[in-house]
């Protein structure tokens, strides 16, 4: 495989960062000076900050509240985390960080050391254990229909396992709930299944996932004109190297379009990261600055292949916008362009 270039603005050796100055006026961001952390990649993610949008979702009511198993007094709140094992934990933790996650994706996530045929049996055993303690829930409606059967339920975190993780992060408030639009949760579960579809990858040693936060802890804060706060929001980041062995770190922000957007909603998120881009603030905490990679698919590959082909002519002819920050592909070219490096 071919290094990727060491020129490129994504692109930073660990060995020499702390030594390279920004080529960009550092901008101040608001709060913290430095970007949100989160742990190393595994099969599970980070767990959602309090204060955010993504972390407060509404109040569980209606079909949502009605469809679970009996509801089970819980004396000991720390007896019930002391008998979780370190897998009950890891899947707690991805479905918060996701805020919603399919059977079939903790499967994938948190039972790839079983056999294709015993770790879905397997998943299914577990979660229905997770589910009668009420450390997760199920929506109503399934991902596929009800003919995709148990592999479709849609999993959150129900009201002990959000006490669970409360008293592990010493989080007074509680999270309140809410059954999902359609497209809202097309799009989240679209994005846990990147993760997911990423995780996959390293095992097959075609890259080595570095570290993957997804949103909130994806977000940053910085000064616009005027000394305005304002706050980017990328579906997700991404650290990747080509190998372990790999010098060189390459960052990514990803957006993950659906086809629902309208191309002045892209082309306006596409000068937001433009103008994160003009202020610094990343390449001061890091030393450079994501590629900055849409991900587009549609109800068919040819309206996939209209709204690429426009995105990508829209920001070349934009000139506010600075073209060799972005990248537009469909997801399946994803893996590609990691391992390129990110060249066209």
């Amino acid at each position: 495989m071919t290094p990727a270039d060491p020129t490129s603005p994504h692109l930073r050796d660990e060995t020499a960062i702390h030594a390279e100055q920004p080529d960009v006026a550092v901008g101040v961001p608001s709060g913290s000076a430095s970007p949100p952390v989160s742990v190393p990649v595994s099969a599970h993610s980070v767990v959602l900050r309090e204060g955010t949008d993504a972390a407060n979702a509404g109040s569980t009511t209606g079909a949502a509240a009605t469809n679970q198993p009996k509801r089970r007094r819980t004396r000991n709140l720390a007896e019930t985390a002391d008998r979780l094992s370190d897998r009950d934990w890891q899947i707690l933790r991805s479905v918060s960080a996701h805020r919603f996650l399919t059977t079939a994706q903790i499967a994938r996530l948190h039972f790839a050391d079983h056999s294709t045929a015993s770790g879905p049996t397997l998943a299914r055993r577990v979660l229905g254990r997770l589910r009668d303690r009420r450390l997760v829930a199920t929506l109503e409606r399934r991902v596929g229909g009800v003919r995709a059967g148990s592999a479709g339920l849609v999993y959150y975190v129900d009201v002990v396992g959000d006490r669970i993780l409360r008293r592990e992060a010493e989080r007074p408030s509680r999270r309140r709930f809410t059954e999902p639009s359609p497209t809202f949760l097309r799009h989240t579960l679209a994005l846990a299944d990147t993760h997911v579809s990423l995780v996959e990858a390293e095992r097959r040693n075609e890259c080595q996932l570095v570290r993957l936060d997804v949103e909130p802890a994806s977000w940053r804060k910085h000064l616009g004109l005027g000394g305005a706060q304002l706050v980017l929001k990328p579906d997700l980041y991404l650290e990747t190297a080509v190998d372990a062995a790999s010098p060189y770190i390459n960052s990514w922000f990803l957006e993950v379009d659906l086809g629902t957007e309208h191309l002045p909603a892209l082309i306006r998120k596409s000068r937001d990261y433009d103008a994160y881009y003009r202020s610094g603030t990343e390449q001061a905490g890091s030393g450079s600055f994501p590629l900055v990679v849409w991900m587009m698919s549609a109800r068919d590959s040819s309206t996939t292949d209209r709204r690429i082909a426009a995105l990508r002519k829209a920001i070349d002819d934009d000139d506010r916008l600075d073209g060799t920050l972005f990248r537009v592909v469909r997801p399946e070219q994803l893996m590609t362009l990691i391992r390129g490096g990110g060249q066209r």
